[in-house]
């Protein structure tokens, strides 16, 4: 052990000297890196089930496709694969939770509208044990009253009702998370509401819509402490032609509501030839705080894990030239039932990490230096350059100051699980 910690010194000590020929202070890269959380999502570890029902993902335009063993089915279960996914995960971390995972007491259950902080103590304990902050989504989808695929926009008063008293009953969730843990808790908004082929009506249920989601916000709660955002999506599965909560229309809302609600961009839920990475400057041209569900598609808003791709790469970079790391609240958002559920989980959580760090170790004044002065030829030159920097000497070395394996090794103990746990549950 002492001899790879040694080793891995050396190579960081000469990457560090490497780094440094190009402006570089990679100990300034590693210690601003320490503070940022990632805000990691239960939803991986069951498929998107949840506690408040029986059955499977049922409704909302996303499906979880695969049936790998081991799905988590209880709130012990999945919190024991969150730990286990958080000690392989470097660096620091936030939970995030969907409403439908409340837990109840024996012979207790309300329905969503009626859903209070005590539904989540167990959560807030599981957090508090291990320093964590909690984000929260309100859960739009898989119930019955979604009617006829419509929440929050719905034109029966009625099933408006409910979810409006759900989404105030999850700002005061949320309020209760921030006070618990002392962190900030982001909210996201997001419903799958749309319609399957054309509609009659674009403007009606946008305009339901967006009354709905200020009677939400006229909930008290203090924005330093909870962060209410509106996410979009471009079409879901039986929401092909027609989604009621458009990039336009979140847009559009959150600047609308600055004071009280961010927005939140997924980078899933665009056309496929559109990139976040370019919408982030864009946002923090006028918003304060933006917020962000990061995942994969492939071909449409498939959830894939996230991999270190270069659409991935490009929004940590343009989250660090910004000098927006304090105003860009980070999440991963995806499923993938298909794999090992924890091994989803470290994937995705160190790809992101991997490119956040990397952007850090980027000389972003050089380059944008280059480009101001009109030299484009020394800009692509020196970008290509960057790519052959030994990165992943810094990483690993990112690595061992958090006790964690910087190569693949940490696949072993993934393995030595799912042999031990996942393959006994039924």
């Amino acid at each position: 052990m002492a001899q790879n910690e040694e080793r891995i010194q050396r190579q960081y000590e000469d990457a560090k000297a490497v780094y440094a020929g190009f402006g570089v202070d990679t100990d300034e890269a590693l210690a601003e890196f320490r503070r940022i959380p990632l805000s990691l999502h239960c939803w991986q570890g069951d498929d998107v089930v949840g506690f408040d029902q029986d059955g499977p993902l049922g409704s909302g335009g996303i499906q979880t496709t695969g049936n790998y063993p081991g799905r988590a089915r209880t709130p012990e279960q999945l919190m024991a694969d969150m730990d286990k996914a958080m000690t392989l995960c470097p660096g620091k971390k936030k939970l995030n939770l969907h409403a439908s995972y409340a837990i109840f007491e024996p012979g207790e259950k309300v329905d969503r509208d009626k859903l209070e902080p005590k539904h989540f103590q167990k959560w807030v304990d599981f957090a508090k044990e291990r320093g964590l902050g909690i984000d929260f989504n309100p859960t739009f989808f898989s119930h019955p009253m979604q009617k006829d695929g419509l929440t929050l926009s719905s034109p029966d008063e009625n099933v408006r009702g409910f979810w409006i008293e759900h989404g105030k009953a999850c700002i005061r969730i949320a309020r209760y998370f921030a006070q618990e843990t002392g962190m900030p808790c982001v909210m996201n908004i997001w419903t799958g509401d749309g319609y399957k082929d054309i509609p009659a009506d674009r403007m009606g249920p946008r305009m339901r819509y967006k009354a709905a989601i200020e009677q939400i916000l006229s909930e008290p709660y203090a924005f330093d402490q909870v962060k209410p955002c509106v996410e979009s999506k471009v079409f879901g599965i039986g929401v092909e032609a027609y989604t009621v909560g458009s990039a336009e229309f979140t847009l559009n809302f959150a600047a609308e509501h600055k004071n009280k609600c961010l927005p939140l961009m997924d980078n899933g839920h665009y056309h496929p030839t559109e990139v976040v990475s370019d919408k982030i400057p864009a946002l923090l041209c006028f918003f304060p705080e933006i917020a962000f569900h990061i995942t994969r598609g492939v071909r449409w808003d498939s959830d894939h894990v996230v991999l270190l791709e270069d659409e991935i790469r490009e929004m940590a970079r343009e989250i660090v030239r910004c000098g927006a790391l304090d105003r860009c609240h980070m999440a991963l958002d995806f499923f993938d039932a298909s794999i090992n559920r924890i091994a989803a989980w470290v994937v995705g959580f160190r790809s992101w990490q991997k490119a956040l760090l990397s952007a850090l170790c980027t000389p972003h004044e050089r380059l944008q230096k280059l480009q101001n002065e009109g030299r484009f030829t020394e800009l692509m030159v020196l970008q290509e350059e960057l790519k052959m920097l030994p990165f992943g000497d810094v990483w690993n070395r990112y690595c061992e100051e958090c006790g964690v394996a910087g190569d693949a090794t940490w696949f072993e103990e993934v393995q030595r699980y799912e042999a031990d746990v996942l393959s006994n549950r039924k």
